[in-house]
């Protein structure tokens, strides 16, 4: 069922639809905070795995999961894409998990399944992004999702290659913490009609 119409025509739907916006919009602005500091830091380390790089790969999708919660239940209350977002978590804890093994394997590894979670992750935001476009700003998170995916591949294929780094993965991290920033100056304020 498509929830991108579901709530448009009562007034307890519409105060649930600002709270979601307003919510998103501070989670937002967080996730942008957290990943540009997190891809400064990585940056610095990307030539190396070491245990600050090895710590900040697990962090990352840890934090993704703890942003999905809040954003799940932000989401049930407007009868938002939950199911995504579950799938989120899932997809997240698993990356978590995996990195934690990868790290102790080298650089590729890791490469290999952050390109598997980016890419994974990515189709997952462009369809939690569609689903939400009546709150405005989701165009960014479309966009983010698409270029996830790709970026995901990329990263599958530039672990086979020599002189492999985690510098791109802080790129990557950076560049969806703008999608997130844009998301939150476009989002829908309280008052303002579709």
């Amino acid at each position: 069922m498509d929830t991108s119409v579901s709530t448009r025509g009562t007034a307890p739907a519409t105060a649930a639809t600002s709270a979601a916006a307003a919510s998103l919009r501070k989670l937002y602005f967080l996730r942008f905070a957290f990943a540009a500091v997190w891809a400064g830091l990585l940056f610095a380390t990307a030539d190396t795995l070491g245990p600050l790089s090895a710590a900040l790969l697990v962090v990352y999708p840890l934090f993704d999961v703890a942003c999905a919660v809040v954003d799940a239940r932000s989401a049930r209350a407007d009868g938002g894409p939950v199911r995504g977002l579950y799938v989120n978590i899932a997809l997240s804890t698993l990356t978590a998990v995996g990195l934690a093994v990868a790290a102790t394997s080298g650089i590729p590894a890791v490469l290999r399944v952050w390109g598997v979670w980016a890419v994974t992750a990515g189709l997952v935001q462009l369809v939690v992004g569609a689903v939400r476009r009546r709150l405005g700003g989701q165009w960014a998170m479309i966009a983010s999702g698409a270029i996830s995916t790709l970026a995901g591949a990329s990263f599958f294929a530039q672990a086979g290659s020599d002189g492999a780094t985690l510098g791109n993965l802080a790129g990557y991290a950076f560049l969806g913490g703008v999608f997130f920033l844009v998301s939150a100056l476009r989002l829908k304020h309280p008052g303002k009609g579709a």
